[in-house]
């Protein structure tokens, strides 16, 4: 059922919780084990190769013609995303990750922008060409499924955007047949906050802000801004009556842009992008509201 939401200012919750646990690497590409939780359909051995029939779970953010998607491994009208959000598999703009690689025009417009807190590319396409049927508005994944799996189960997300190359324990990816936004937050403290995962039904511009024009494909430095759903220092809760609009996308700059994914620079300039998102329409992962104040 698809929720529509009217943009106002809601009473709030309490202050957001940012620092649950301590983070630390626990794989590496070349070490991780075969499947990393229970249930888990696909793989998180996959080699340095590439295949349209690949099982590979494994994704990377790291450049905006250096990213992966999560995405149904077949087509088909029940192939919609809050069907198949548990056994997604890894679609890469890049070949030699062992995952499959994006078909030459499944993305027609993506923005990688780079903050102290997180990574995080934006954009639209022809995602239908990654197994989403047409018009499914889509539905949010990551590593906190509702029985403590990730959505997919056993997915692995890694960036060398920090440093040297890591896996990346907090993360969101949302896609539709036309849209999508992944963002992964640096190991700190405050991960869990800039990469909350409690806004399912809210959609990509509301949860993360950000240039989603078709035909440009930049990477950028950005600002952090604000954590998704915290409102001068206290926390919205998906299911409350009323909705705040979403936050401004941050600003941005020093932006390269490239021709087309998979093309070097040609040309770079520093730009400001400032510019205002507005809601988003999904699917719930459990087909309602979540009313709980107390969930993170």
């Amino acid at each position: 059922m698809l929720i529509n939401f009217s943009v106002k200012l809601a009473v709030l919750c309490l202050p957001i919780a940012t620092s649950a646990q301590t983070y630390s690497a626990t794989y590496t590409p070349e070490d991780a084990p075969k499947m990393t939780q229970k249930g888990q359909e696909g793989t998180n051995q996959c080699g340095t190769g590439s295949s349209q029939n690949s099982t590979c779970q494994n994704a990377y953010i790291n450049s905006v013609d250096d990213f992966c998607l999560f995405a149904p491994p077949e087509a088909g009208p029940n192939s919609v995303i809050g069907n198949t959000e548990r056994i997604e598999v890894s679609w890469c703009v890049k070949p030699g990750y062992g995952t499959r690689v994006m078909p030459d025009g499944a993305i027609k417009g993506a923005h990688f922008v780079q903050t102290p807190d997180f990574v995080q590319v934006t954009g639209v396409g022809d995602l239908t060409l990654l197994n989403i049927p047409k018009g499914d508005s889509g539905g949010e994944l990551d590593p906190h499924g509702a029985d403590g799996n990730g959505n997919p189960i056993g997915s692995l997300v890694f960036s060398n955007a920090f440093g040297e190359i890591q896996q990346i324990h907090e993360w969101t990816n949302f896609m539709s047949s036309e849209q999508f936004c992944f963002r992964a937050c640096k190991p700190q403290e405050s991960a869990p906050g800039w990469c909350q995962h409690i806004y399912d039904l809210m959609g990509c511009q509301w949860n993360m802000p950000g240039n989603y024009d078709a035909g440009v494909f930049e990477k950028c430095k950005g600002d952090s801004g604000q954590m998704m759903g915290v409102y001068d220092g206290s926390t919205f809760k998906q299911g409350m009556p009323q909705t705040p609009a979403a936050h401004p996308a941050p600003p941005s700059s020093m932006c390269t842009t490239l021709s087309t994914i998979g093309n070097l620079a040609v040309q770079s300039s520093s730009t400001i992008v400032t510019s205002s998102a507005s809601v988003s329409h999904f699917h719930s992962r459990q087909g309602g509201f979540r009313l709980m104040c107390g969930e993170f």
